[in-house]
């Protein structure tokens, strides 16, 4: 799998940039298929931003081809439905999840990590490799990557899992990502005896501003708090005290028992981040391949967090991937052809899905926002209407075999 040239330059069949859930799954995917590869992580550790994670049915069936789907059940917490409350309406909105045939359930992003990275073989993951760069060696016309250390890397295939800011999306001249005039903190709270709530999200709004809250388990919730991104965001987003003050005057508001939640905050485990996206419409045009250079998960689809799929999704990428690479990698390894091939089979089959998933995710976000302009809206709904007619579609979505 790996060598070295007379150059020094090291040589490998297959690199994945990031150690995130996408680039873990991917790794153990094609592990799963008999495909040895290597992940280059940028940290010196495992990284577990965001605290929890909501995995649906669609996420699930990934797991399971993946082989852990039962250890991480045992872990995660199954949710019941979705509550919506609006505060200055007074309205209510009740939505069931297990009806039998659905799985909603939650878990802690670094049990989700954790459970990747022990499936698969020692020393896959190298820590402290961050790549800076990419080009494309002009006699094999394979992909070279440049790391931050000077040293270099030759791969016959070139997976980028590198998230929303990805080096090798940048690679391939991706569009750059938007950012949506909203942000959003992110945290968790420990309740020593137990907080007794019901296993359900709860999303309450009030004028500009979501707070949601999550159970993990018994003893411990997730949070976020949504609202408007103002310049002065940025001078307190590196510092967890700054955001905790930030985010009660932001819910100050609201009921007594949120602002509670967020001052007992865990401190490890809060971020304030902006929201960025890639264009639904700019999904179904971008060329996601460069030679045998592709991309998965946030670095080829970030998108707004309003359906809680881009987890799942990244896991959906990492079972096609796969899928599409075994069925030419292992018979004709030397052939590039075969493997761009491979590598456009695997975009055509995800390309119209992550689009839905991007679309329906920025009206759902752009619907839920109360600032919203009416013309907007309506545009909104009647595209909500003709194209998401079943809005939980897109959870019982099966990616197949792996």
């Amino acid at each position: 799998m790996m060598g070295g040239t007379e150059g020094g330059e090291v040589t490998c069949d297959i690199v994945i940039v990031g150690a995130g859930i996408c680039g873990l799954a991917t790794a153990l995917a094609l592990h799963r298929k008999g495909m040895k590869c290597i992940v280059l992580e940028r940290s010196e550790v495992l990284r577990y931003e965001g605290g929890a994670i909501g995995i649906m049915t669609n996420g699930w069936l990934a797991l399971d081809q993946l082989g852990v789907a039962s250890i991480l059940r045992e872990a995660a917490y199954p949710l019941l439905g979705r509550k919506i409350i609006w505060l200055d309406s007074n309205r209510q909105q009740d939505t069931p999840f297990m009806n039998g045939s659905e799985e909603v359930r939650r878990l802690k992003r670094s049990d989700l990590i954790n459970t990747l990275y022990n499936a698969l073989p020692p020393d896959v993951v190298k820590f402290g490799h961050q790549t800076v760069s990419v080009k494309l060696d002009p006699q094999t016309n394979y992909p070279v990557l440049q790391l931050q250390d000077g040293k270099s890397i030759s791969a016959k295939i070139l997976l980028g899992c590198d998230g929303a800011n990805s080096v090798v999306a940048d690679f391939l001249q991706l569009k750059t990502t938007k950012v949506l005039a909203r942000c959003v903190t992110r945290g968790l709270t420990n309740y020593p005896n137990g907080h007794e709530l019901t296993p359900e999200f709860v999303l309450t709004i009030r004028n500009n501003t979501s707070v949601g809250r999550i159970p993990v388990d018994s003893k411990l919730v997730y949070w976020f708090v949504s609202h408007p991104w103002v310049q002065t965001d940025k001078n307190v987003s590196q510092d967890n005290e700054l955001i905790r003050q930030h985010t009660l005057q932001v819910v100050r508001t609201f009921p007594k028992e949120t602002l509670k939640m967020i001052e007992d905050y865990d401190p490890d485990s809060l971020s304030l981040t902006r929201m960025t996206y890639r264009a639904p419409w700019d999904l179904l045009v971008e060329n996601f391949r460069k030679g045998t250079v592709t991309v998965a998960g946030d670095a080829m689809h970030v998108m707004v967090p309003f359906l809680g799929q881009g987890g799942s999704a990244a896991l959906e990428d990492a079972v096609v991937l796969a899928r599409n690479l075994s069925k030419k990698f292992l018979s004709t390894a030397t052939d590039p052809r075969s493997i761009e091939e491979a590598l456009d089979q695997y975009i055509k089959e995800r390309r119209m899905r992550i689009f839905e998933l991007s679309a329906q995710s920025y009206i759902t976000g752009m619907l839920d926002i109360e600032s919203t302009p009416l013309l907007l809206r309506f545009v909104f709904n009647v595209l909500r209407a003709i194209l998401f007619r079943d809005a939980k579609r897109h959870s019982r979505y099966d990616c197949g075999t792996l």
